[in-house]
């Protein structure tokens, strides 16, 4: 056979093993990763915004001035969703765009409004999630004047109220939708306005809005606040949607109490990578700290007696899931030096229990039995005395109700030292006297 036969017999088999080769290529690597989604989360310290994938993908994050803006490129990336669903502008982004600069390269600009200090990660598919690219626009922290009257307001007894999940991390969704991320925010912001509602204490609101903190930094937080006590709010989810009821944990730094506390410790403990953080972005607290025994010892027997208090007035709320609390490795809980408690406050797999859960009213209800356990314990402690303040000033959303559950003081006795009539309404602004016990 001549030579010239046997090359081009060569070249034709080479041919067809390179085509069949791309045949078999997985769909994602012959078409290129496509953006199925973007999404944008705003927090205090950051804007972030996520992109999913249908693979990974090679990419480069640079900024650019005069105007401020920060690009994305994304290698052989094809864009499949819209940016109109977005809630901009917002703190930091102004607007956001795509486009080709050459071939085989998508960009998206985001315009934005002051200087930030990007960086990126992606995320490996877990918990139903795909591929995902972060963008984190970090601000710059900006120092101001403590005033007299922020000094003054700062004193007394701090509560931590962390509401679980955020962002990304949805946490427990119920058969109708609703996510634990928003149940937890809605009950915190109502504990905290009670807590604030009573002089000598404060509240802080570890997540303020619909955004994603990791659990370490939730416990960094805590810490920067000097808080006295820590309530981080959950609810929980099972396959059985006939379970309902409210349970409490404590930490446990040798081993949950059982395999319940175990389980459900693993599950929380998971929000970070659901949520999406970036490797070594928060020191560990669980290894990073300088505690005597005895403190330790003191404060988890603390947390104890938290927890049985929380356990007691959420009964007279709802069912007891467990009538004693448990104990694990909670990520949340790490500040051994500050009493610390996670609630279950039901289960939101439970259809009747979801629609509750989701009922203004019962968050209300929820959060004052918190606030109640609170003041039991710090009263326990010590800390808080028995007096009441003589005076409320209403404000928007409150009824007579809610502000007599607030202090403990019945309906007809809140009417009677105001000479109100069954049928009168309150107006924000109005001034109510408080009877003392």
């Amino acid at each position: 056979m001549p030579l010239s036969t046997v090359i081009s017999r060569c070249i034709v088999h080479a041919c067809l093993f390179t085509i069949g080769m791309f045949l078999f290529l997985p769909a994602t690597m012959a078409k290129g990763t496509v953006i199925q989604d973007t999404r944008l989360w705003s927090a205090p310290d950051h804007t972030r915004v996520v992109f999913d994938l249908s693979a990974p993908v090679k990419y480069h994050v640079f900024r650019l001035s005069n105007p401020g803006r920060v690009v994305i490129d994304m290698q052989g990336a094809s864009f499949k969703s819209s940016f109109k669903g977005l809630s901009l502008p917002d703190a930091v982004i102004s607007s956001i765009r795509s486009g080709k600069p050459r071939a085989g390269v998508f960009r998206v600009v985001l315009d934005i409004k002051e200087e930030v200090q990007p960086r990126s990660f992606l995320l490996k598919p877990m918990h139903g999630k795909p591929y995902r690219l972060v963008i984190d626009l970090m601000r710059k922290q900006k120092s101001r004047p403590v005033t007299a009257e922020q000094l003054r307001r700062h004193k007394g007894i701090v509560i931590a109220v962390d509401a679980g999940h955020g962002g990304e991390d949805p946490g427990a969704v119920g058969r109708n939708g609703l996510k634990e991320k928003q149940v937890t925010l809605a009950v915190a912001r109502a504990l905290a306005k009670s807590i604030n509602a009573r002089p000598g204490m404060r509240a802080v609101l570890i997540r303020k809005g619909d955004y994603f903190i990791p659990l370490r930094k939730r416990v960094v937080l805590a810490r920067r606040a000097k808080a006295n006590v820590m309530i981080s709010i959950h609810a929980d989810a099972i396959k059985n949607r006939k379970v309902r009821g409210a349970s409490v944990y404590t930490l446990s730094e040798k081993g949950a109490s059982d395999k319940v506390a175990a389980m459900l410790a693993k599950k929380e403990n998971a929000a970070d990578a659901i949520g999406g953080v970036m490797p070594g972005e928060v020191a560990d607290p669980m290894v990073n700290r300088i505690l005597a025994d005895l403190i330790k010892r003191d404060s988890l027997n603390s947390a104890q007696v938290l927890a049985e208090e929380v356990l007691m007035k959420v009964s007279g709320v709802g069912p007891i899931k467990y009538k004693k609390p448990k104990s694990a490795r909670f990520m949340v809980l790490g500040a051994p030096e500050i009493p610390s408690v996670l609630v279950e406050l039901d289960y939101i797999s439970n259809p009747s229990r979801e629609k509750l859960l989701k009922s203004p009213r019962h968050q209300e209800k929820l959060a004052m039995a918190l606030m109640d356990a609170s003041a039991s314990f710090l009263r326990r402690q010590g800390l808080l005395t028995k007096d009441k303040p003589r005076v409320h000033v209403v404000e928007k959303g409150e009824s007579l109700w809610s502000i007599s559950k607030l202090y403990g003081i019945s309906l007809d006795r809140l009417r009677g030292a105001n000479s109100m009539k069954q049928t009168q309404m309150l107006h924000i602004g109005q001034r109510l006297q408080l009877p003392q016990s």
